[in-house]
Order: structure tokens, then C-alpha cells, then sequence
């Protein structure tokens, strides 16, 4: 492996049912700062069957070029032919870095792909730079908690290219759509023959969302196990929707039952970046910071004035949880009255 000869910053662009997910423009944000630094260019793997006019949407959000591998084998997400579709292309285009997000697909499809190229690959990521490793520069340092979220780990990938990781959702920011901005498209062919490593998909059955992501809100409230018990979270939903937000929570409330995962923010649970989160009755250990500590504005109440979400929050109220909210949400309706 001659690593000279790896140039660029590629993306993985997840597609399901013909539609972009967000982490691919959020991937694209990211790879256009690591690019800059590094003075080349970034460009987006679309992999699908019929997904070509996928591709200018691409372009808008910074996507310098486009590859798009196109084939019915492709229509829906199956591990073996999408990991025959994304080696090829690292096979034949060499990219320096590669990026997957961490989804349901991502964290399938990233391992078989980096195990296929025979490079290295750091799971699940919250912070990638360009920096020095040993002694070489222009390294991606890939950052990642580690050992249950109680330490944060720094890894590189310096002899084998290219430089793999997943992401995480909702951790990187996408960049302002430029309408009309193109990429150069380009169409990659590869054969698929189909084995007994390709499964047969009989049947798909579609979940129905009855309540909407807490990655969409703009305004989370969210309690810990400082609330004492689920039937004080009724004081929360009013908060939440007085201020038009939503709920969610901490790991310690889903593993009580408190609470569904789907609400849960953290290391495990969801990673949020909302204009304002209002942290109660939660004492901020490091797995529930790595979820939300990218939030614009961070009000934190809790009756231990050394907890550590005092330490990221922007504003902090030391206080019994149950008293400060119903005061707090009387403020907020009197406000609009």
C-alpha cells in the first residue's frame, strides 16, 4: 500500500427509500472542514437503485463530487452487496479518509467495508481532526468514549489507508444549502454476483412513528432520576410544551422504566444539539454530557451544587427540581398571556 497515492475525503451518503439521511449532510460538513485543512476535496458515495437525482441535493451541501453506484441488487440495504459496492469504489478512487454515520446501516456496513479494503476502522466517533500522530502530520485523529463513556479515546490509523470511521449522529453540524451549487457526478459500475452471502429480502414492515425524534427539537426538557419517579414528569411536559419543545431524558429514567430509549439522550441513547436544553434533576455523568453538550444554550437545576452538569451548563439553578418547574413554567405561560 503506497499511502501517497490515497487522496480525498469521501462520505459515505446513506439513502433509504430514495431519501437522503440527514448524517450524510452532517458527514459532508465535517469532511468539508477536515478537506480544507488538508487542501483536497470531498466527495459523496450514493449507492442505490435509481438514486442519480439523489445527487444534486448532494452537491448543495458541499459535495464537490458525487459517485453513484446504481444496480437493482441495490434497491434495498443488504450487507453483502452495499459492502461489494463501497469497497469497490475505495478500491478503485483511494480515498485518504472515508466517513459512515453511525446508524443502524452505518455501524453494518462501516466494519465489513474497512475489513474488505484491510484497514483499520474507530467506531462510533464525537470529535475528527487533522494532527500530528507519532511523529507524522496530516493524521485523522478520530475521538471516540471508551471503557462505557468513563475515559475519551484518541485513535489513528497511520500505515493503511484510508482513514475509516463511523460518526455519530447529530454530533457534527451540516452546512447552509447553497442552491443550485453542482458536484461533478460521477457513475461507477461494478459487477454483482449475487451468492449465498446475499440475502433475500421476502418482506419489509414499516414502524409507524407515533412521536416525533428529540434529535428534530429545538427545545428538550429533560429529567433524570432527580425527578424522583415517571409521575413527576407530567411537570415536564408542561414545561416542554409551554416553551414548544419536547421531553427526554437520561439512561438512569430509561433503565428504571421510567421512560421509553427513544427518549433517551447519551453515550447510548440519542445525541442532541437543540437551541435550548434544560437539564433537571440530571447530575451529568460524562455518557449523558457526550449527548448534549453541543446544545446552544444549557440551563441545568439540580440540588447538588456539585454536579457535574453545573460544569457545561450556561445557566444553573441549584434547587429541589419539583419546586423550581411549576414556578419556572408559570414564568413561561404568564410570558405569553
Amino acid at each position: 500500500m503506497v499511502l501517497e497515492d490515497y487522496k480525498g475525503v469521501f462520505i459515505y451518503a446513506q439513502q433509504v427509500d430514495n431519501k437522503i439521511d440527514n448524517i450524510a449532510y452532517e458527514l459532508i460538513g465535517k469532511g468539508r472542514e477536515l478537506a480544507d485543512v488538508l487542501g483536497t476535496s470531498v466527495t459523496a458515495v450514493l449507492v442505490g437503485d435509481g438514486v442519480k437525482g439523489l445527487a444534486d441535493s448532494l452537491g448543495e451541501y458541499g459535495a464537490d463530487r458525487v459517485i453513484v453506484v446504481e444496480d437493482p441488487q441495490l434497491k434495498e440495504y443488504r450487507t453483502e452487496p452495499y459492502t461489494h459496492a463501497v469497497a469497490s469504489v475505495i478500491n478503485e478512487f483511494k480515498p485518504e479518509i472515508m466517513l459512515v454515520g453511525a446508524t443502524a446501516i452505518g455501524r453494518d456496513l462501516g466494519p465489513r467495508v474497512s475489513a474488505r479494503v484491510a484497514t483499520g476502522l474507530t467506531a462510533d466517533c464525537t470529535f475528527l481532526e487533522i494532527g500530528e500522530f507519532r511523529g507524522k502530520a496530516n493524521q485523522l485523529l478520530m475521538t471516540r468514549p471508551a471503557f462505557g463513556g468513563n475515559t475519551i479515546a484518541t485513535i489513528a490509523c497511520p500505515d493503511n489507508r484510508p482513514q475509516m470511521a463511523t460518526v455519530r449522529p447529530g454530533v457534527m453540524q451540516k452546512l447552509e444549502r447553497v442552491p443550485g451549487r453542482k458536484a461533478e457526478v460521477v457513475e461507477y459500475k461494478t459487477e454483482f454476483v449475487p451468492d449465498s452471502k446475499y440475502v433475500e429480502i421476502l418482506d419489509i414492515v414499516k414502524e409507524v412513528a407515533n412521536a416525533a425524534d428529540i434529535m428534530d427539537a429545538k427545545i428538550l426538557v429533560s429529567g433524570g432520576r432527580g425527578m424522583g419517579g415517571p409521575e413527576n414528569f407530567g411537570m415536564l411536559e408542561e414545561l416542554a410544551e409551554a416553551l414548544g419543545g419536547m421531553v427526554s431524558c437520561s439512561r438512569a429514567v430509561v433503565d428504571a422504566g421510567w421512560k421509553p430509549k427513544a427518549m433517551q439522550v447519551g453515550q447510548t441513547g440519542k445525541t442532541v444539539r437543540p437551541n435550548l436544553y434544560i437539564a433537571c434533576g440530571i447530575s451529568g455523568a460524562i455518557q449523558h454530557l457526550a449527548g448534549m453538550e453541543k446544545s446552544d444554550v444549557i440551563i441545568a437545576i439540580n440540588k447538588d451544587e456539585t454536579a457535574p452538569i453545573f460544569d457545561v451548563a450556561d445557566y444553573g439553578i441549584v434547587g429541589d427540581v419539583k419546586k423550581i418547574i411549576p414556578k419556572l413554567t408559570e414564568v413561561v405561560k404568564s410570558s405569553k398571556a
